[in-house]
């Protein structure tokens, strides 16, 4: 039975299936509410599916699938099939990393400890924390609070009763509270370990409640002692609770789970909230490996989520529905309010490992990087070609003066400072910036055209839709603009501005494609301000020293060659000017600066 004939027998009930290559391999997992529909999209006419997915139905030669019982149970299998199997063109879950948990260790006077093992029946693991530090604060706030054992003796109750044990120097410091020498009772230990498990599940509110009922009690009976050891603990714990991040003290449990995207390469961030409070924050990164929405990518890290932490609570914030639902949990979409502001909260920790990674590439392999980084901005301005070669251009002048222009270039998204241009206008009077910026292009191409050199893929222009407008005209009498991508940078909202196109383009705030655009806007301002200074500075220059009688540019040249400022040409003897000039000259400047010091 071929591939074809098996799909047309599938079920119209929830499941998993698999596709296998002709070796026996499984090259793809999928899940799907219905088997039947959802199988047989992959097998329609080949151009109603992307490139990709095209190549992967190509290699399909056998299909297996399990039927379960609900949608969640498909998303759970799925998440577990593609961990252990590792298909070649499912999501790719790039977490190679072990994460801390804390762990409460299964034995007579549990001791709590940081770990990066789970073994089943090794006790009650909370976590995992994707911030080692955090997890050794957590430790040592449990420390401060009561004073468990960190020992590994094999405490039991025979051997505390033979008296087998010394006490310790933490018992001494009273950091422990010595069960080892049957100081404390297995009931009392206990009862400090479940307030352990209740901090460490978010229950902090509660904790305390607890804490100040007992110090209230404590302190009626004239137990002062005991109700100061709960008064400090309420301090503690009131100042780890305002370190949190905390939304609102009446919101009901929450999970919240946020994406950003560059390409195929999605940054995902999950964060529980309990009593208001920010108690978890995990980030992870997936990449598609087939053109998959950003729908399914969520739904796949959601599956991952529950996989690591078990159920959802029975809200979860979203920036959209993700493909797959789960039962007995409602997806909101805020709009307002303290969820929205949850939402740009755990956006804002996806879009943090995103930088962290692409500064790690950077670093490491910045080869790498500036190629993403190109193709980032090729898919974002829908260019033919990878605008491996860049230029910018910017005009530069205050109330007319000295009008002039820069060039800046990048070549595989780095600054190539050998071909920066300045060019001082020629053509227009005034401060026009449309008809300048149009000049410089004009001169700018048609050089490199007169010169057989190359012309770049992409033009940037720093300005609205009027130099826009004039840099694409230049570009047209040229007869190169079908030839090149040229698009404008404004700087009121950094939005991207393409000829002939009335709505503006806005792009990611923390794409790679919108940096390295304001990176070179930036570039061709600061180069062309530092020659418009020069220039101002040295027709000041040049002005003060032609006031006196007889200097000219050339006899102006050579004083500031030798001396480099007018201050210095002040200051200096008649001999040293005679050297410069000759007699006559250097007496007439040299009375001349004279009779403006009297």
């Amino acid at each position: 039975m071929n591939v074809r004939e098996k799909v047309s027998l599938l079920p119209h009930t929830p499941g998993v299936y698999r596709f296998l290559d002709s070796e026996g391999t499984v090259i793809y997992v999928g899940k799907a509410k219905d088997l039947h529909r959802r199988v047989s999209q992959y097998f329609r006419p080949a151009e109603s599916l992307d490139r990709k997915t095209r190549v992967m139905v190509g290699k399909i030669a056998d299909m297996m699938f399990a039927v379960v019982d609900s949608e969640q149970d498909a998303l759970l299998l799925e998440n577990n099939l593609i961990k252990k199997l590792q298909p070649r063109y499912n999501i790719l879950l790039k977490d190679s990393k072990t994460y801390p948990w804390i762990c409460i260790k299964k034995e007579p006077f549990p001791r709590v400890v940081l770990t990066r093992r789970m073994t089943k029946g090794g006790g009650r693991y909370f976590g995992p924390y994707s911030s080692a530090g955090y997890a050794h604060q957590m430790l040592e706030l449990i420390a401060q609070l009561y004073p468990l054992r960190n020992c590994k003796l094999a405490l039991d109750e025979e051997a505390v009763t033979k008296g087998k044990f010394k006490v310790c120097l933490n018992a001494h410091l009273g950091r422990c509270c010595a069960p080892c020498v049957g100081s404390v009772s297995a009931a009392e230990y206990g009862e400090m370990i479940s307030s352990v498990e209740q901090l460490l599940s978010g229950g902090v509110r509660g904790l305390i409640r607890d804490n100040r009922e007992k110090m209230a009690q404590a302190a009626s009976e004239l137990r002062f002692e005991a109700a100061q050891v709960y008064k400090d603990r309420v301090g503690l714990l009131e100042r780890h609770y305002s370190k949190s991040p905390i939304v609102n003290n009446t919101m009901h449990d929450t999970d919240v789970f946020s994406i950003v995207s560059e390409g195929q390469e999605h940054f995902c961030n999950f964060m529980r909230i309990r009593e208001g409070c920010v108690v978890q924050s995990f980030n992870m990164e997936l990449e598609a490996r087939i053109e998959e929405s950003e729908e399914d990518v969520l739904a796949a890290f959601m599956a991952e989520m529950i996989s690591k932490f078990g159920a959802l609570s029975r809200e979860v914030v979203v920036p959209f529905v993700p493909a797959d639902g789960i039962e007995g949990v409602e997806m909101t979409v805020p709009q307002r309010g303290d969820k929205l502001e949850l939402l740009r909260l755990s956006t804002k920790n996806a879009g943090a490992l995103k930088v962290e990674k692409y500064k790690h590439e950077e670093k490491v392999n910045p080869d790498e990087y500036q190629q993403k980084v190109m193709e980032s901005l090729q898919r974002d301005l829908g260019m033919k070609r990878l605008p491996e070669h860049i230029e910018c251009f910017d005009n530069s002048n205050i109330q007319g003066t000295n009008p002039v222009a820069s060039c800046v270039v990048f070549k595989g998204a780095r600054p190539s400072k050998k071909d920066y241009r300045h060019f001082k206008i020629k053509t227009v009077v005034g401060a026009n910036d449309f008809a300048s910026m149009k000049e410089v292009v004009n001169r700018r191409y048609s050089r490199l055209i007169a010169e057989g050199q190359s012309l770049p893929q992409l033009i940037v222009i720093d300005g609205g839709k009027g130099q826009l407008h004039f840099a694409a005209e230049a570009l047209r009498e040229l007869g190169i603009a079908d030839d090149v991508c040229i698009v404008g940078l404004a700087k009121r909202m950094e939005e991207v501005i393409r000829p002939g196109d009335p709505y503006p383009l806005f792009l990611d705030k923390n794409s790679s494609s919108l940096k390295v655009l304001m990176q070179i806007r930036d570039e061709a301002h600061r180069f062309g301000i530092t020659f418009h200074r020069s220039l101002r500075s040295k027709g000041q220059i040049g002005s003060q020293l032609a006031e006196i009688e007889g200097v000219g540019d050339v006899t102006a040249t050579k004083l500031l060659g030798r001396f480099k400022s007018v201050k210095r040409i002040r200051g200096a003897s008649r001999q040293e000017l005679e050297e410069v000039v000759g007699k006559a000259m250097a007496a007439r400047i040299f009375n001349y600066f004279n009779e403006q010091a009297q």
